[in-house]
């Protein structure tokens, strides 16, 4: 029964097994590399996006890559003015150092890792304004 069993799991896989072309020719290994698919989303503009024309504003920062945070108060974080108040006791250059190093739940450069400094600074400006 044990070989009767091995004989027709053998037989079903060989039924289904696709053949695998694995020539190394550049032909065959670009077909194996090419994407399954693609993303179109409508209205979606199809050229790369523009380069950056300067520095974000403190706003712009908080709104891409604070807002989900300090929005919420998520994890702690500082959200209303009573929150940033304790903290600006400390001192502005204390938080924007924080900011950028990070602290407690706060990864480094929050979740900005292509921000200056200044914009860092800029966000932490506008967040303790607001």
């Amino acid at each position: 029964m044990k070989k009767l069993s091995a004989a027709l799991l053998l037989l079903s896989t060989t039924v289904y097994a696709q053949p695998f072309d694995n020539a190394l020719t550049d032909e065959a290994i670009k077909k194996r590399l090419a994407p399954v698919g693609s993303v179109y989303l409508a209205g979606a503009a199809a050229a790369a996006p523009a380069a950056p024309t300067g520095p974000r504003s403190g706003e712009q920062v908080y709104q891409v890559s604070c807002a989900a945070c300090h929005g919420t108060g998520a994890l702690g974080a500082p959200k209303t003015a009573d929150d940033w108040a304790a903290r600006l006791t400390k001192g502005r250059e204390l938080l924007v150092e924080h900011a950028i190093n990070g602290f407690n739940a706060m990864p480094p450069r929050g979740t900005c890792m292509d921000c200056s400094d200044e914009e860092i600074a800029a966000a932490v400006d506008f967040m303790t304004k607001k």
